[in-house]
């Protein structure tokens, strides 16, 4: 057997289940960062599948509904040798413009039912609100997907870029098992006040972003379609200032005979063992460099070095640009 499916599982929380220590996230597969290939695509699932990956992460809006019926392509028989996390509430147009988000209850069980019916199954493993919707107090959205978890349509709820407070309270209606943010070595706002309720709370972290989109890795967008050109660090003089941190990473890399990516991965799993990376590999080259993290190991001064080479408060340029980060929750 390879190190990838020998290596030691994560649990979700402590109420949630166990899962492979990376996860896959799929959203670039349907056109977020460019054109996809859809034979590609298909021939990664089943690659990270076969190395013992078991979490697949979609939206019900990657793609307008493409992303899950791609990932029903890729099952088949499969189903029970993975655990689906699904994120809804974000509302989209024709033209694929962003309209907003929907977690009233009647949406719970709407977007539900279609996910159901795109991926080909029984019940979806994590369902969870995509944002907080600000017009639907939490604790509605969350009895909504509660009463979907007693009909056993959903086994788990969890959450996505939720601060503190609604975290709290969403808790208090039913067990959280995961909360799914953006975390990396440039992206280190939930260790103050997040991680801190997340830990008291026993629930587990799901992270995003953990190459900054690519930013860590030298990865730049691609053509118009590709969702990155809008977000501020990859903006013409952010990317000039942070290709001094990507140059730090890139010699810490080299000096440990791993890659940029693998580095970041693994300094992200060695920070905490509730977290547990969503990375967003969209061919079987990426996904194969991205299980090698596994067999990174980090001693504390190490891991130092990392922080203080590529420190997050020298990264220029948010996250998202300034409307986004506006109506995020976790950045309240």
């Amino acid at each position: 057997m390879t190190t990838a499916v020998l290596a030691e599982r994560r649990k979700l929380g402590k109420n949630g289940p166990e899962v492979f220590p990376i996860a896959l996230g799929c959203m670039g597969m349907s056109g977020m960062y460019g054109p996809a290939d859809e034979p590609e695509s298909l021939a990664t699932i089943h690659a990270a599948i076969d190395a013992g990956v078991n979490l697949l992460d979609t939206g019900d809006f990657y793609g307008m509904g493409h992303n899950e019926m791609l990932i029903a392509k890729a099952l088949h028989f499969q189903r029970e040798d993975v655990l689906l996390s699904v994120k809804f509430g974000a509302q989209r147009s024709p033209s694929g413009a962003w309209l907003g988000y929907d977690a009233r209850p009647a949406a719970v069980q709407t977007s539900l039912a279609y996910s159901l019916k795109r991926l080909g199954v029984e019940y979806i493993d994590i369902y969870r609100p995509a944002r907080l919707d600000p017009q639907v107090p939490i604790e509605e959205t969350i009895g909504a997907i509660q009463r979907m978890v007693q009909a056993g349509y959903v086994r788990y709820i969890g959450l996505s870029e939720m601060g503190p407070e609604t975290i709290r309270r969403a808790a208090a209606v039913h067990p959280i098992v995961d909360l799914q943010i953006e975390y990396s070595l440039v992206s280190r706002g939930p260790e103050k006040k997040i991680f801190p309720v997340l830990d008291e709370l026993g629930i587990g972290v799901t992270a995003y972003g953990v190459l900054s989109r690519g930013l860590l890795t030298g990865s730049r967008p691609t053509d118009k379609t590709d969702i990155r050109g809008h977000f501020p660090r990859f903006k013409e003089d952010n990317l000039a200032k942070n290709q001094l941190l990507i140059e730090r990473l890139r010699t810490l890399a080299a000096d440990k005979g791993v890659t940029p990516a693998q580095l970041a991965t693994a300094w992200v799993m060695a920070k905490n063992k509730t977290i547990v990376p969503v990375m967003g590999a969209r061919t079987q080259a990426q996904i194969a460099e991205t299980l090698k993290a596994l067999e990174v190991r980090l001693a504390p001064d190490e891991i130092a070095t990392l922080e203080a080479e590529v420190p997050a408060q020298a990264v220029a340029g948010t996250r998202y640009d300034p409307n986004q980060m506006k109506v995020l929750d976790s950045e309240k």
